[in-house]
């Protein structure tokens, strides 16, 4: 800082090293001010700029973060929904089976097994049914139509969660379309109804898994944006306490370099007494 003697007037230094005082002590109370007004330390890349790169990240993966979890929410919705219809297709593969069982009995006659055959047709036009309004977004789930469906559920490249319901699943395709009333009773109607059982408990069993695996997926997200939001915070989000001790402290100095500032500019008034 420059000096220099109260007895030189046309460069009043005194007067020019306060008011550089308080012009720096007016720069830091408004970035303080602006700091408690927004609630962040750092509001523009000058004020920290290691800290904004830093935080800058922090964010970026914390908002892909999010957006992971709302595509692990839609793949679970995505897989409940097949689940449901799958469900119900079990459902009626048991009642199918009661059926042939039920015809497997020699005292039934012909009404009895054309009553239990048309029972079985009308069970498996409703799995078709099911099959066609299992949808999700328009699109068949529990069909070949649906396969390699690919999840972004992490903020890495790498983390993809990709699944195929590839089980070709219908009254034709389980061997239902073959039952008849002469056969409706026989052994290989009822492994017929056994294997389709056992497809579609296979595929339940797959759809079961992938939601599981993703609850967790979803859980482990969830605590990855709270630390990515926390550690962003500790750089970026403002001490309300520190910023408003520093600013208290900053108004006094700012009225100690006015009062400093005024005396300087007096100062000079001393020459005259020499001219008296």
């Amino acid at each position: 800082m420059a000096v220099s003697s109260g007895m030189r007037i046309n460069t009043n230094v005194a007067a020019l090293n306060a008011y550089n005082a308080l012009m720096d002590i007016d720069q830091q109370m408004g970035t303080h001010q602006l700091a408690l007004a927004s609630g962040k330390r750092i509001n523009s890349v000058a004020d920290d700029p290691a800290g904004f790169t830093i935080s800058t990240k922090l964010q970026a993966r914390s908002r892909g973060i999010a957006q992971a979890l709302n595509n692990v929410g839609d793949a679970q919705s995505v897989l409940s929904t097949a689940e449901g219809g799958l469900q119900n297709i079990s459902d009626i593969l048991v009642s199918m089976k009661e059926k042939v069982t039920q015809a497997n009995n020699g005292s039934l006659g012909p009404n009895e097994l054309t009553a239990i055959n048309t029972q079985v047709s009308d069970l498996g036009t409703e799995i078709d049914s099911i099959i066609g309004q299992t949808t999700f977004n328009g699109q068949k789930l529990l069909s070949n139509n649906f396969v390699k469906k690919t999840f972004q559920i992490g903020a890495d490249a790498a983390d993809v969660f990709t699944f195929s319901l590839t089980a070709t699943i219908s009254s034709a395709d389980l061997g239902l379309s073959s039952i008849t009333t002469t056969n409706i009773g026989s052994s290989t109607t009822l492994a017929s109804i056994d294997s389709a059982i056992d497809k579609v408990s296979t595929e339940l069993q797959k759809v079961g898994s992938w939601i599981d695996r993703l609850q967790f997926t979803s859980s482990n997200l969830s605590v990855q944006e709270t630390n990515m939001d926390a550690a962003a915070s500790q750089i970026t989000d403002a001490d309300m306490a520190k910023e408003q001790m520093d600013l208290t402290k900053l108004n006094i100095l700012q009225q100690t370099a006015v009062a400093q500032l005024t005396q300087a500019n007096a100062a000079p008034n001393v020459v005259l007494s020499l001219f008296r």
